[in-house]
C-alpha cells in the first residue's frame, strides 16, 4: 500500500506552493489542511485566531487531521490509504495526536529553509501570519523564535527538505524523491 505525502513545516517553506505539483506529478489529491478548516469555520485563519483565539484553531485542526486521516478515507480499490499529498499549517506537528495520525497514514516531509529566507519570503507575502504578529517583535526575530519552539516537532517527520535555494520545480524533484525513498522502506499496517 502506498502511504500518503505530508508536507508540513515552518511557514514560508513552500507547502503551499510545492503541493499542488507533487500531487499532478504523483496523479494524486492534492488537500490543504488549512483549507479544510477554513471552509468548515467559513472564515479565514487569520479571522479564526482574531475571533476565537489559538487554542480554538487547534481544535479545529485536529478535527480536520483526524478527519484526513480516518478509515473512511481509503482507497475504494486497495483499501489502504487514499492517495494524497496533505499539506499541514506550520504548527500542526506539534500537537501529538496530529503526528501520530499522519504517521499512521504517511510520510512526514518537513519542508525547512533558513530564518533570514522566511523572513523575507513572509515579508514579500499578502498572506496574514497570526503567530508572526505576537509580541510585536521584528519578523525575523519572531521567525527565530517560533523555529526554536517547533524544532522538536519538526523534527519527528521522516525527512526533511531544505527549500532556502530551490525553485519550485527543483523542491518537487526533492519532496517526490524524498518520499520515494522513505516509502520504499516503509510498511503501513493493515487495513
Amino acid at each position: 500500500m502506498t502511504p500518503k505525502l505530508i508536507l508540513t513545516g515552518f511557514m514560508a517553506t513552500g507547502k503551499s506552493s510545492v503541493g499542488p505539483m507533487v500531487a499532478r506529478r504523483l496523479g494524486w489529491e492534492f488537500v490543504d489542511v488549512d483549507h479544510v478548516i477554513v471552509a468548515r469555520a467559513g472564515k479565514p485563519v487569520a479571522r479564526i485566531f482574531a475571533d476565537h483565539g489559538e487554542a480554538h484553531f487547534r481544535h479545529l485542526e485536529r478535527e480536520a487531521v483526524a478527519h484526513l486521516t480516518s478509515d473512511q478515507r481509503r482507497c475504494p480499490h486497495c483499501h489502504g490509504p487514499h492517495p494524497e499529498v496533505i499539506s499541514t499549517g506550520g504548527g500542526a506537528l506539534v500537537d501529538d495526536s496530529n503526528c501520530a495520525a499522519l504517521k499512521r497514514v504517511g510520510v512526514i516531509v518537513c519542508l525547512t529553509a533558513r530564518p533570514e529566507v522566511i523572513a523575507a519570503r513572509v515579508e514579500r507575502s499578502k498572506t496574514k501570519r497570526p503567530k508572526l504578529t505576537e509580541g510585536g517583535k521584528p519578523t525575523l526575530e519572531r521567525v527565530k523564535e517560533l523555529m526554536r519552539e517547533r524544532a522538536d516537532a519538526y523534527a519527528r517527520a521522516d525527512v526533511q527538505v531544505d527549500s532556502s535555494d530551490l525553485t519550485v520545480e527543483q523542491l518537487t524533484d526533492h519532496v517526490i524523491a524524498a518520499f520515494g525513498a522513505h516509502a520504499a522502506r516503509r510498511i503501513l499496517p493493515p487495513a
